[in-house]
């Protein structure tokens, strides 16, 4: 099931998603790197880092998402595409892609149930000796995300959410054993972010411009209203707010940083 997004509620939180990149861009140790690609790039704010740190290399920002591409092109300097993230582990046998030398990926991978099987096509596509860095949430026992599956599984939203996308990762250690039996050396590692946020319904405003959102719009106008108000009730009930007002919601993530073989 298709579904858009809204590049001005995602930036929102633009601080808090973004700390995650920059903790994962720490880590890759290319110097002077020649291509360099985002996949997912979503609005750009983030690859814009890419091109400030390798001023001399050729950057790219990829994402399937029209809408992100067209608030990413404010941003010049890059090379905007809209693309499917899985067109990267597909044969080119007239070899129109240039080898790249970093390879990004920031929260897009969750939303493929196959990944863990598209990493040897993603290093395919990166340099001998060049980089492979992605990082995912690993929150997803979290109440953000269960009580939405739950109340999504109930009636009347159960025939009309059953097909839509939902994200899902898996542990460091996975990543790290198939990049490791790939011949890369391999850095992985998790964190959790404990995000203060401040005013009312604040991790509904969160998750619903990210992992509730396809949920949110396989909803027909008439229910959607109604899943909202059950859907903020329950998240007020597990994050409660303190006497400050302030929520702190924990946020897993997972990173994985690797470099192929020479």
């Amino acid at each position: 099931m298709s579904h858009t997004w809204d590049p001005d509620r995602y930036l929102a939180y633009a601080d808090e998603r973004g700390r995650p990149f920059v903790d994962l861009l720490a880590r890759v140790q290319a110097e002077t790197p020649s291509v360099v690609v985002d996949l997912g790039c979503g609005p750009g704010n983030l690859t814009a880092l890419l091109a400030d740190r390798w001023r001399g290399a050729s950057v790219t920002g990829i994402d399937s998402s029209p809408e992100m591409i067209a608030a990413a092109r404010e941003i010049e300097g890059i090379d905007w595409e809209v693309g499917d993230l899985r067109d990267w582990v597909r044969p080119d046998p007239l070899a129109l892609r240039a080898p790249v030398d970093v390879l990004v990926s920031n929260a897009t991978l969750q939303w493929l149930p196959e990944h863990l099987d598209l990493l040897p096509g993603l290093l395919d596509r990166v340099r001998a000796g060049g980089w492979l860095a992605f990082q995912v949430p690993g929150n997803f026992d979290e109440p953000s995300h269960t009580t939405r599956t739950e109340l999504a599984a109930r009636e009347p939203y159960a025939e009309h959410t059953r097909d839509a996308r939902v994200p899902t990762s898996h542990g460091p250690d996975d990543y790290a054993r198939v990049l490791l039996d790939l011949g890369c050396e391999v850095d992985a590692w998790e964190t959790t972010y404990l995000h203060v946020l401040s005013g009312p319904d604040r991790v509904f405003d969160w998750v619903s411009g990210t992992g509730a959102r396809p949920t949110l719009q396989a909803l027909p106008d008439d229910l959607r209203p109604l899943f909202e108000d059950e859907f903020r009730a329950l998240l007020r009930e597990a994050y409660p707010a303190d006497a400050s007002g302030r929520v702190i919601m924990p946020f897993r993530r997972i990173f994985v940083v690797a470099r192929k073989a020479q």
